[in-house]
């Protein structure tokens, strides 16, 4: 039997759609890597910034040894340090009962999605967290 003029024309129709489909699908999966990537970024700032708060808490007025603290809380940050910023303010005096804040910002986290650079206006983002705390030690004179 001799195929009609219209099934001739339909031979590469699921090649095409699967084409399509295939794009899509592979730029929603770089997606979810980016998020996932900018997700464990922002998980290890912040246990960084909560390890620095914890030491400034009891050490205020030592703010490289705060510093420290937060570049050594994990290998990921450490890492990461060149393209770290890290401030330690107070709120009030260094002295108990006031608090602590550390903030940690990684200023050019690269995202390898294609197309969202164009969206966003760059391939890099800041990604930053920021912890508060109590100071514990030394008492107000």
């Amino acid at each position: 039997m001799k195929p009609t003029p219209l099934e001739n024309n339909e031979k590469g129709q699921s090649l095409v759609e699967f084409a399509f489909s295939l794009v899509f699908l592979l730029i929603l999966l770089a997606g979810i890597a980016d998020l996932g990537r900018a997700l464990f970024t922002y998980l290890a700032l912040r246990d960084a910034a909560q390890e620095g708060a914890l030491y400034a808490s009891l050490n205020p007025t030592q703010t490289s040894a705060i510093k420290d603290r937060v570049y050594n809380a994990s290998d990921h940050v450490r890492d990461l340090s060149s393209e770290l910023i890290i401030t330690v303010s107070l709120d009030g005096a260094a002295c108990a009962g006031n608090g602590v804040t550390v903030k940690v910002t990684h200023t050019n986290f690269p995202i390898t999605m294609p197309f969202l650079g164009t969206f966003l206006g760059s391939q890099r983002i800041k990604i930053s967290a920021s912890v508060s705390d109590t100071i514990l030690t030394p008492p107000c004179q």
